[in-house]
């Protein structure tokens, strides 16, 4: 079970103790016409326990807004999503559908609600009330006023028990619709023109109404130009606190134990809390939803249990009487320290992985798996077995983390900035000409070679800058690394353009194109390049440093053909 299929009553869940009774007073008492919630960190979870609760108020009668009156008000919630409600008619069908539990049957044709109660097989509304906003909001009057014919026409007849136990009547003063749209930011973008009627559609019903917005995105995103929408009641979910996350996650651990009772056994449950800690330590700092978190927990649960899974099957096939699943010991402090230390930095793996899903959780558990015995190993040599395996999952062993198999969907002019930008951030500037020049005559390149280690007048071996670091470049010299690349490199690869007769001409017009600075632009974005001078800054050429290591700037230079250990100013034997 994930987050997502939280249980519907939600007044006691971590870090919503003061916005579940705030809405629920509100939809019991005197909705607003137009509540709208917003929630960019834990969307999700936001999002069930607002479902959860409104359809807990759906299941149990509401007290009426007067004080003196005998009265209920029975309160009948729709809900859509905008993901889902692509067009008006989907987003009308689901919102109407839903208020009046109405569930089209292929039998039937999967026909609409027609006002009749059992929805279909009678005369009912007569029209199709999801063409447009006029049929939707008559279809929204006839929907109230079926739901006040079915809880208010015959609450004489019926006899029962209110929400506070007491024996009387069922006697509903009236009947309240509450129309919740999830992820509404998706209806600026797909259909605009509902988002105005939507926000006044008591307005337009004159109806006991109130619609509730749901959105990861602010207001002043989403709202209509020019003050057409009215100013909602905001709600604004603060973020949850690390513990309230980490008590969020836990509390899914019976009903994992439920599906999987030998992977989640009920007397782990104390070193899986342990166990979501560290996962919540690790993933904090780039993300905060439980969700996510959850799902790593997941994909590294399994391997980081199985050396106790092991200890325990060993131990049961010691012995002749046959051990019980409820006989499982929980492992001892020393076990417990040992086995976060092994497992702790395979999660920073896991997150970049997991959360732009690259890969999913089974899979990558599957990869990431230790191996047998992994406690009985030396703590040096186990560790370095997660290693490997860690690395061995990202594509090569001992590989750095950017690994050349994530950079193959470059463009090949991308490839070339990328290799002259670690030229750039290598080499010392009074380099490029001895390296990159060429004379009147020459038809190749002056390039000096290495030496294998230089020693300056002091005797002391100068470190090699690829070794120090990347240093900063300004963008024209590395404008002017690419030219030289490309002139050498990547000439006799273009089209023929007798247009150009001077040597080098060629290149120069490729390297002024707009195209170059935009790729620059792009690298940037993706942090294989990093920009040191502050976007502001007008004054002179900006300035940026290398973010790729020497093993994959190897790697692009050889898919090049170019050469890069001879262009290489200081290089190693």
């Amino acid at each position: 079970m994930t987050l997502s299929q939280r249980p519907t009553s939600c007044a006691d869940v971590p870090g919503y103790e003061d916005v579940v009774p705030e809405l629920d007073t509100l939809v019991s008492n005197y909705p607003p016409p137009f509540i709208y919630i917003h929630d960019s960190g834990a969307f999700k979870v936001t999002t069930n326990v607002v479902k959860g609760m409104l359809t807990q108020l759906a299941s149990e009668p509401s007290p009426g807004p007067s004080s003196t009156s005998s009265g209920e008000t029975k309160i009948c919630v729709g809900f859509a999503d905008a993901i889902c409600s692509f067009s008006q008619r989907l987003l009308f069908e689901s919102l109407i559908h839903s208020l009046v539990d109405h569930d089209p049957a292929w039998e039937d044709g999967c026909a609409d609600w027609d006002g009749s109660a059992e929805g279909s097989g009678s005369s009912g509304l007569g029209f199709r009330w999801n063409e447009n906003v006029d049929s939707f909001v008559q279809g929204v009057r006839a929907a109230h006023g079926y739901l006040s014919g079915k809880y208010c026409a015959d609450a004489t007849t019926r006899k029962g028990k209110n929400a506070k136990g007491k024996g009387k009547d069922f006697q509903y003063e009236g009947v309240r619709l509450v129309l919740l749209v999830q992820r509404a930011e998706r209806l600026r973008e797909t259909m605009a023109e509902v988002l105005v009627p939507l926000a006044r559609l008591q307005e337009l019903t004159r109806l006991d109404l109130s619609v509730v917005f749901l959105s990861e995105v602010s207001w002043d995103n989403v709202k209509p130009p020019l003050g057409a929408a009215p100013d909602p009641y905001f709600i604004d979910i603060p973020p949850l606190t690390k513990e309230n996350t980490v008590t969020l996650v836990t509390s899914q651990y019976p009903s994992l134990t439920r599906q999987d009772p030998k992977l989640y056994h009920s007397s782990l449950q104390g070193l899986y809390s342990h166990f979501v800690g560290i996962v919540c330590d690790v993933c904090y700092p780039y993300t905060h939803d439980p969700e996510e978190l959850q799902y790593i927990a997941s994909a590294r649960w399994p391997g980081f249990i199985k050396p106790i899974q092991e200890q325990r099957a060993n131990r049961t096939n010691s012995t002749t009487d046959n051990t019980e699943e409820t006989d499982i010991e929980p492992p001892s402090e020393d076990v417990r320290v040992r086995l976060i230390r092994l497992f702790t930095p395979s999660l920073s793996h896991a997150l970049e992985s997991l959360y732009p899903r690259h890969t999913n959780a089974s899979d990558w558990a599957a990869a990431n798996e230790p191996q047998a015995d992994l406690l009985s190993l030396p703590p040096m040599e186990a560790s370095m077995h997660l290693g490997t395996a860690n690395a061995t999952a990202k594509g090569k062993p001992g590989a750095p983390s950017n690994n050349t198999s994530l950079l193959s969907h470059l463009p090949r002019l991308s490839k070339f900035i990328l290799v002259a930008s670690f030229l750039a951030s290598t080499n010392p500037a009074k380099s490029d000409l001895r390296t990159f020049g060429r004379g009147l005559d020459e038809k190749k390149k002056r390039r000096r070679r290495a030496q294998a280690t230089l020693k300056p007048k002091g005797g002391i071996t100068k470190v090699p800058q690829r070794l120090l670091g990347p240093s900063p470049f300004p963008l024209d010299r590395l404008v002017a690394i690419l030219g030289s690349l490309l002139e050498e490199n990547d000439a006799d690869s273009r089209l023929p353009a007798p247009e150009f007769t001077i040597p080098g001409e060629h290149t120069e017009m490729e390297i002024s194109r707009v195209s170059i600075y935009s790729a620059v632009q792009e690298l940037t974005s993706s942090r294989l390049m990093h920009r040191t001078t502050k976007p502001e800054v007008i004054d002179g050429p900006p300035t940026f440093k290398c973010a790729i290591s020497y093993e994959v700037a190897l790697a692009l230079s050889k898919e090049l053909k170019v050469s890069l250990p001879d262009l290489l100013w200081e290089q190693l034997s």
